[in-house]
């Protein structure tokens, strides 16, 4: 498969990869926390999930898809369950300003923040050795993402038309779009039902929120997985460094 499709593959990922610079992608450095978890449910490890070049090929021709399918709906103007990144908010950016001043990088005011600007700040970040601080920053200051009937477009990935239909995980989102292409390019049973498509507006609203619902899950079953893997390394020191700090401490 090397010569005829993997080495293919990656010139079209390169090719992608230079696009997505060009456009001005939000590049948010952070790293993802993978537990190792044994027989009987005991936590062995907590590490660094790995992200390889590999990873990335299919992130880049997942997200192609997504547009492609947008697009596709949109031709036959037909509904579409928008994945929709609207720009960050403007009183959590003047607050990220402030504390990112006090590294000595400045964050421009009075302008439509881009995410080639926003990306031009973290690149300054890069080389302190609380770049991690400045990543977390700029993130909370990130719209959350959520799926709608209206196309808003999607900051993160700087692109106008953006669906989900790919996820390997199968989610709802992607099953609607994958209904209304059946019925809009008439490729059999299991299409967009009038009903539904009336509907859709409200399952948007109700999958956004499942959607918020199951990250808090997961956020919360990782800090019980990383606490149960704490309380056994007692006789460990570990290294922290002062993440914020408030009036009261």
């Amino acid at each position: 498969l090397m010569e005829p499709v993997i080495r293919p593959l990656y010139e079209a990922y390169a090719v992608l990869s230079e696009a997505r610079e060009k456009r001005g992608t939000l590049d948010l450095d952070l790293p993802e926390r993978q537990i190792i978890i044994g027989e009987n449910g005991h936590v062995d490890d907590v590490k660094k999930r790995q992200r390889l070049d590999a990873h990335k090929l299919i992130e880049e021709f997942m997200i192609l898809a997504n547009v492609a399918a947008a697009r596709a709906l949109e031709d036959r103007k037909a509904p579409c369950t928008y994945r929709v990144h609207e720009k960050p908010d403007g009183e959590k950016l003047a607050k990220a300003r402030e504390f990112i001043r006090a590294f000595g990088i400045s964050m421009p005011k009075g302008q439509v923040m881009k995410p080639g600007d926003i990306n031009g700040i973290l690149k300054q970040a890069d080389d302190m050795p609380f770049s991690h601080l400045i990543h977390e920053t700029i993130l909370r200051t990130q719209s959350q993402a959520r799926y709608d009937t209206e196309n808003c477009g999607h900051f993160g990935l700087a692109l106008q038309k953006y669906a989900h239909f790919t996820s390997p995980i199968r989610r709802y989102a992607d099953l609607l779009v994958h209904r209304s292409l059946v019925r809009a390019y008439g490729l059999g049973p299991g299409g967009l039902s009038d009903e539904e498509a009336t509907r859709l507006e409200e399952m948007c609203e109700h999958i956004s929120q499942t959607e918020r619902l199951s990250m808090e899950a997961e956020r919360s079953a990782t800090d019980r997985f990383i606490a149960m893997y704490l309380s056994e390394q007692s006789s460990i020191e570990f290294e922290g460094q002062i993440s914020g700090v408030t009036k009261f401490g």
